[in-house]
């Protein structure tokens, strides 16, 4: 069977996507479950991360986020039986690649999939929802009453944001970063006879971001707001086209209330002397997200599967609404990743 693996280069070379052939071994190991493969999604590889972790392969498996049905269990799995459909992220070090036909899984990092919940959604967004999940409720301890600002929320991890933070009662501004996405995010705003409205104001930053701080401190009276989820900041002012976008570290504290929580995805922030004085004078804190986590550790796999079980609930019941991804097939896999590296907020769903 093949998958699709990544043979990384030279610091200063670009990756490289193949599709190579693979095998399974003949014997299950205790807690494995095999798992015939029916949808995978494809994320941006974190190369650097990956050697931070002491994670050193000749091609590296690309493709983690898995919706399949149960094949095998090995004999001491508790929690499967065969023929049951089931949707998990591969750890970091799984030697599989998600492409493959079939692979096998530590039963810890599966949980069984809603029988509504299509195979494709579900590897299509489960990867952002579970980012949301870990800023909102981790990282911001978000409740009913906050203010929320979610940077780029036409993005799937803005929207996967979005949904769950009105799902708990919080007031959402968001920013758009393009026309179309403005659009798009403004069919959210609350209209006539809607009592539920999911963006309570859309502020347009596509052509520069200066706008971002005036709007926020008119929406909330001066007070700033509770929560603010980015997705990357500017660290200087002279940056390129596409970071022109992103709002300047200072502007992101500056927007922020009084104890307010600052969740960034900024893996290299630097706050100068006056920017922790500013987050001092307002006792608000900062935290990092990092998308692997839960899969870098297993110290609380207990409160990881949770969370999974909880994201694919409401999934299935229409809570999270993820934007659908048009499924590609297997042959088209490696230009689909040569994409997605090159542009880390597009996502691709593979249908196998």
């Amino acid at each position: 069977m093949k998958g699709l693996f990544c043979r990384a280069g030279a610091s200063d070379a670009e990756p490289k996507f193949v599709i190579q052939e693979t095998t399974l071994p003949d014997v299950l190991g205790g807690h494995l479950v095999r798992v015939q493969v029916k949808a995978c999604g494809l994320s941006p590889l974190d190369l650097k991360l990956l050697d931070d972790i002491g994670v050193h392969r000749d091609r590296i498996p690309v493709g983690r986020e898995v919706a399949g049905v149960v094949l095998q269990v090995g004999s001491q799995v508790s929690f499967f039986h065969p023929e049951e459909e089931v949707v998990g992220i591969l750890p970091l070090d799984s030697p599989y690649s998600g492409l493959c036909g079939a692979i096998d899984i530590d039963e810890h990092y599966l949980v069984q999939k809603p029988e509504k919940l299509s195979s494709v959604c579900a590897a299509g967004a489960l990867r952002d929802a579970l980012c949301a999940y870990t800023a909102l409720h981790t990282h911001a301890r978000m409740a009913a009453g906050h203010t929320l600002l979610v940077m780029d929320g036409a993005s799937s991890f803005g929207l996967m944001c979005i949904q769950l933070a009105c799902y708990h009662g919080v007031k959402v501004f968001t920013t758009s970063h393009s026309p179309q996405k403005h659009a798009f995010l403004e069919q959210l705003r609350p209209s006539v006879g809607v009592q539920d409205p999911l963006v309570a104001k859309v502020i347009p930053v596509f052509n520069g971001p200066s706008d971002l701080l005036p709007a926020v401190v008119e929406e909330t009276g001066g007070l700033g707001v509770d929560i603010v989820i980015d997705s990357g900041v500017r660290l200087h002012e002279e940056e390129s086209e596409e970071a022109k976008l992103l709002p300047h570290k200072h502007d992101v504290i500056s927007v922020l209330g009084v104890g307010g929580h600052w969740v960034t995805s900024q893996k290299d922030l630097q706050l100068d002397p006056p920017d922790c004085r500013l987050l001092y004078l307002k006792s608000a804190s900062l935290s990092f997200l990092n998308h692997e986590v839960w899969t870098a550790s297993s110290a609380q796999q207990g409160r990881y599967l949770h969370i999974l079980k909880d994201i694919v609930e409401k999934m299935s019941t229409g809570v999270l609404r993820p934007q659908p991804e048009e499924a590609v097939p297997l042959y088209e896999a490696t230009v689909a990743m040569e994409t997605i590296q090159c542009h880390q907020k597009k996502k691709a769903v593979v249908k196998l």
